[in-house]
């Protein structure tokens, strides 16, 4: 979400010839879905957010040892301060901070964007799932069709492997 909107900024645009996108959106002034705004108010009722459960919920793959090492930074409540927070800092009405610079962002990824994309979704993801991200995808100059994820949730990237491979095939590198 952040990263989508770097090019509005003039020092970075040229440095964008490729993107890979995943379970993301644009900070638009209006919530991106329903899942999300009940993420928004999970996080908001839950001081002591389960991390560790909550990632897992979304990859069925998980061991235990790798659900304990996202557990690791967050050793305490105090921890999980800016993960309780951020759903309320994404601008989904269009007096929020920020929605300007989403909205010239999606101007920039829609019409200039001129290089070559590639989006993986996770077709379990509540939160920012199939819908979303093929409205994001229309929004993208360019963009193909997603890969989707069977049974994946909104941390996609941990198919690490897999989504690594099939961008550098997409892409001409592999």
């Amino acid at each position: 979400m952040i990263g989508l909107t770097l090019p509005v900024d003039d020092q970075f645009r040229a440095r964008f010839s490729r993107l890979i996108v995943m379970n993301t959106a644009l900070g638009v002034g209006k919530s991106p879905s329903d899942g999300f705004l009940g993420w928004k108010n999970f996080a908001a009722s839950m001081p002591d957010l389960p991390i560790g459960d909550l990632l897992a919920r979304g990859m069925p793959h998980m061991t235990d040892a790798e659900k304990a090492a996202y557990d690791a930074p967050f050793p305490s409540i105090d921890y999980k301060m800016g993960a309780r927070r951020f759903p309320e800092l994404v601008p989904i009405s269009p007096e929020m901070e920020g929605v300007d610079v989403s909205l010239k962002a999606a101007a920039f990824w829609k019409d200039d964007f001129e290089g070559a994309c590639f989006m993986a979704v996770g077709d379990a993801d509540p939160v920012l799932g199939p819908d979303v991200m093929n409205a994001l995808r229309d929004g993208i100059k360019g963009c193909p069709e997603p890969m989707m994820i069977e049974g994946g949730g909104h941390f996609v990237q941990e198919w690490g492997e897999p989504i690594a491979r099939a961008a550098l095939e997409h892409f001409g590198d592999l």
